[in-house]
C-alpha cells in the first residue's frame, strides 16, 4: 500500500492547478464558436508599479516606456531620449509569475517608437501521471515538468500631430500561448490610441484589439488523451477571438504648497465580451470605472492610491449552526497603494494590490518595477514622474 507524502501532494496540487486551469481554458475557448469571455486576459494584468499603485489608471498619464502598453499615443510624452522599464511580480504565493519589459526612443522631434514584451505563466508543473510504475511502485524519475505560459510582443509607434499637445499611436500585437506539449496558439492584433494635453489637463483614449485579436489554437490530440476523463470531448484546432475594449481617461495635475504636487485621474474601461458584473453592465457591454491619485514632492518622492474593479460578489450570511446557508450580494472593489522614488533618471516604484474581492480569500500582491531614462529630449511632457 502506498503512503502519500507532502512532496507528492504538493506536486499533485500544482499539476492539478496548472494543467486543470489551462485545459479548461482551451476547452472553454473551443466550446464557444466565436469570442469566449476574458479572452487573452493576461494582457490586462497591468504594467509598471506606478500604474498598479494607482488602480491601473494610466491611459492619460503615462510618460515613460510603459505608455506602449497603456496608450501608444502617450509615448510622445517621453521625458528622456531613451527609456526602459522592467517589472516582475508573483501571484498566488508565487505560483503565477508575471514579467514585463519595455523600451522606447524617439526617431525625431515628433515620432517615438517602442517595444514591449510580456509573459505570464505557471512553471515547473509536475506531470505525475506516470509516477507509479507497472509494479505499483513510486518511481520519481518518471516525473516530467512543463510550463503553461502566455507571451505578447507589442511594437509601438506614436506621432505628434499639428495641434499642440495632440498625439496618436498604434500597437502591432503578436501573441504566443503555450500549454506544454498539449496545445499552443499564435495570434495577432492591433491597438490604437490618442492623447491630448493642455495646461494641467490630460485626456487619453485607447482602443485595444480594435480589429478583434485572434488566437489560432493548434491541439496535440494524442497528448490530450491521457488527461481527459472517459467520455470527455477532446478539443480540436480552432480560432479564438478577443473583442475590442475601449478605455477613456482624464487626469489633472495641480500644485500644492511647499513644492508638493497632486495628480488625480479616472479611467472608464468598456469591454464588449458580455456582462462582467461591473458597476455599469449590460448583456454585451460592461463599464469599469477606476480612479487614482499621486502625491509628489519635488519630483523625487511619490505616494499613490487607487480603486477600481468594482463587482457584485455573492457573500454568505452569518447564520446559526445547523441553519441552511443564505447569501446576499455586495459590491466589492479592488484597492491599491503605491510609492516611488525618482533620482537621476532612475525610478523605483512599489505597489501593493489586493488580488481578490471576497473577504474569505484576501490576497495581497507586492509589485516592484524599475525604470531608467537617459539622454535629454526636448518636447517631452514635464510631469511629476
Amino acid at each position: 500500500m502506498l503512503t502519500s507524502t507532502p512532496a507528492i501532494r504538493s506536486w499533485c496540487t500544482k499539476w492539478s492547478l496548472g494543467l486543470g486551469l489551462a485545459l479548461a481554458a482551451v476547452v472553454g475557448a473551443h466550446a464557444q464558436t466565436s469570442a469566449p469571455k476574458y479572452s487573452n486576459e493576461f494582457l490586462n494584468l497591468g504594467a509598471g508599479a506606478r500604474s498598479l499603485g494607482m488602480g491601473k489608471v494610466q491611459v492619460s498619464l503615462a510618460t515613460d516606456a510603459t505608455a506602449g502598453y497603456w496608450n501608444p499615443a502617450a509615448l510622445t510624452n517621453l521625458q528622456a531620449r531613451y527609456d526602459g522599464v522592467l517589472m516582475h511580480s508573483e501571484l498566488f504565493s508565487g505560483v503565477v509569475k508575471n514579467d514585463y519589459a519595455a523600451f522606447a526612443m524617439p526617431l525625431d522631434d515628433k515620432t517615438v517608437v517602442g517595444a514591449t514584451l510580456l509573459r505570464s505563466g505557471v512553471d515547473n508543473i509536475a506531470d505525475t501521471r506516470a509516477l507509479i510504475n507497472e509494479y505499483g511502485q513510486i518511481q520519481y524519475d518518471r516525473i516530467k515538468y512543463f510550463s503553461v505560459a502566455d507571451y505578447a510582443l507589442l511594437l509601438s509607434y506614436a506621432r505628434k500631430l499639428g495641434p499642440e499637445g495632440l498625439s496618436v499611436g498604434a500597437n502591432a500585437k503578436l501573441i504566443y500561448r503555450n500549454i506544454g506539449s498539449y496545445a499552443n496558439a499564435y495570434g495577432f492584433g492591433i491597438d490604437a490610441g490618442v492623447q491630448y494635453n493642455r495646461g494641467g489637463w490630460r485626456l487619453g483614449l485607447t482602443a485595444r484589439d480594435i480589429t478583434t485579436t485572434f488566437n489560432a489554437w493548434s491541439i496535440n490530440a494524442e497528448n490530450f488523451k491521457a488527461t481527459t476523463v472517459p467520455g470527455e470531448i477532446i478539443p480540436t484546432n480552432s480560432t479564438e477571438l478577443t473583442l475590442p475594449r475601449l478605455v477613456i481617461g482624464v487626469g489633472y495635475q495641480f500644485k500644492l504648497p511647499a513644492q508638493f504636487t497632486a495628480l488625480v485621474a479616472t479611467d472608464l474601461e468598456t469591454t464588449t465580451d458580455g456582462n462582467r458584473g461591473t458597476l455599469l453592465a449590460a448583456s454585451r457591454v460592461s463599464i469599469d470605472p477606476r480612479a487614482g491619485v499621486e502625491i509628489g514632492y519635488r519630483n523625487l518622492v511619490f505616494l499613490r492610491g487607487g480603486v477600481g474593479n468594482y463587482q457584485q460578489i455573492k457573500m454568505m450570511d452569518a447564520v446559526p449552526a445547523g441553519t441552511p446557508a443564505t447569501y446576499h450580494d455586495e459590491w466589492k472593489g479592488q484597492y491599491s497603494l503605491g510609492a516611488g522614488v525618482a533620482l537621476s533618471g532612475l525610478r523605483v516604484d512599489l505597489a501593493l494590490s489586493r488580488l481578490t474581492l471576497d473577504n474569505s480569500a484576501s490576497v495581497n500582491s507586492l509589485i516592484v518595477s524599475l525604470g531608467y531614462g537617459f539622454g535629454s529630449r526636448a518636447g517631452g511632457l514635464r510631469t511629476s514622474n
